[in-house]
Parts: structure tokens; C-alpha cells; sequence
């Protein structure tokens, strides 16, 4: 069995299709700065990150996105709250229906 590279904890590694001219370009702009190609990509990305934070367009979509996972977050909690009103939750380890072997019902 082979251990992990330490290098790449925390990593996700990508596999991309660049068209061959693409390619040859990227791979020249990289030669020209004594890179490669994943310092190139790498570059690349974090430039585009650094826009999309500031585009208002995506920026009112994320809001809308954390709304509705807030929203969806108080809903599961209600019907928590609404299922266990009874006194709580049961103790870990008890049920109060529990099977019997061949599938029947039997109360604790």
C-alpha cells in the first residue's frame, strides 16, 4: 500500500484539456518565467477568484444562496423541534418502538 505524498495534503489535483496551441502557448509563457504550466494555471485562478469577488452580479447570487441555506437550516430545525416537543429528544441507546427479530412491532 503506498503512503500519501506530504506535499500534497490538503490538495485537490485537476486534470484539464488545453487545445494544442493552448497548450504550446501556455507552456512558453511559463518557460518565459521559469515556471510551469501548474504556476501558470495556478496564477490564472487566482485571478479569476480575485474578480469574482468582486463582481455584484455573483455576489448577490451567493447571498441568495446563504439565504436560502438559512432558510432551509430553520425549516430541518423547526421539524426537529416539532417532532421532539414531547420533552426532547429520547435518551442515546433507547428507542421507544423497537423490532422484535421477525420485523413485528413491540413497545419498551
Amino acid at each position: 500500500m503506498s503512503t500519501p505524498d506530504e506535499s500534497n495534503r490538503g490538495v485537490k489535483t485537476l486534470g484539464i484539456k488545453l487545445k494544442p496551441d493552448v497548450h504550446a502557448q501556455l507552456s512558453f509563457i511559463a518557460q518565459l518565467r521559469d515556471g510551469t504550466i501548474t504556476d501558470e494555471i495556478q496564477i490564472a485562478i487566482a485571478e479569476h477568484i480575485s474578480r469574482a469577488k468582486d463582481d455584484p452580479e455573483l455576489a448577490g447570487k451567493a447571498a441568495q444562496a446563504r439565504a436560502d441555506i438559512e432558510r432551509e437550516a430553520a425549516a430541518r430545525q423547526e421539524a426537529i423541534a416539532t417532532l421532539f416537543a414531547d420533552g426532547g429528544e429520547p435518551a442515546p441507546g433507547t428507542s421507544r418502538t423497537r423490532r422484535s427479530p421477525k420485523g413485528g412491532d413491540t413497545t419498551s
